[in-house]
């Protein structure tokens, strides 16, 4: 997992600021087919890695404040969990466009890492038992793998059980 993108305008905000922080992570290029039913299950079957280890980032509304929540692509993002783990009341999933904007990606490319707008994000503790998980890299048919410890370092993430 040393392998770094390539300096020189090959980046993402996302690979970005992997290299910025000097962590280790491997890129991960597959040929996106826009007629796939899901982004994530695409990218898991792509990388030939299982479901499991394949996180999508989800952008939610809990009580007025945009909040992210990293959710293996196999389950759903618990609404109700997520808002308890920032300690919020309600939750509903944000307007696509204002997830556009606040992080600068594209829907099916959001990536939890260098969003234009840092936001507050929770990352669901079954990340922490795989030795390294996928996330977007800011593009749809590019994913990155860390490890969960760094991905929560570099995100200023919480962890809690917000997949179901």
């Amino acid at each position: 997992m040393a392998r770094k993108p390539k300096k020189g305008g090959q980046g993402t905000p996302a690979t970005v600021a992997l290299e910025n922080a000097a962590v280790a992570f491997t890129v991960h290029a597959y040929e996106h087919d826009p007629a796939a039913a899901s982004y994530g299950g695409e990218a898991a079957e792509a990388l030939g890695v299982t479901a499991e280890r394949v996180f999508k980032t989800l952008v939610a509304d809990v009580d007025g404040v945009l909040t992210v929540g990293v959710v293996p692509v196999a389950g759903q993002l618990d609404l109700k969990a997520l808002a308890a783990a920032v300690g919020g009341k309600r939750a509903a999933m944000a307007d696509p466009a204002a997830a556009e904007r606040s992080s600068g990606y594209v829907r099916g490319g959001i990536s939890p890492l260098g969003q234009r707008r840092a936001l507050r994000t929770v990352v669901d503790d079954s990340a922490l038992a795989h030795p390294t998980v996928y996330v977007s890299a800011g593009r749809r048919g590019l994913e990155v793998e860390l490890t969960p410890a760094d991905l929560v370092a570099l995100t200023g993430a919480s962890t809690a059980p917000i997949g179901r």
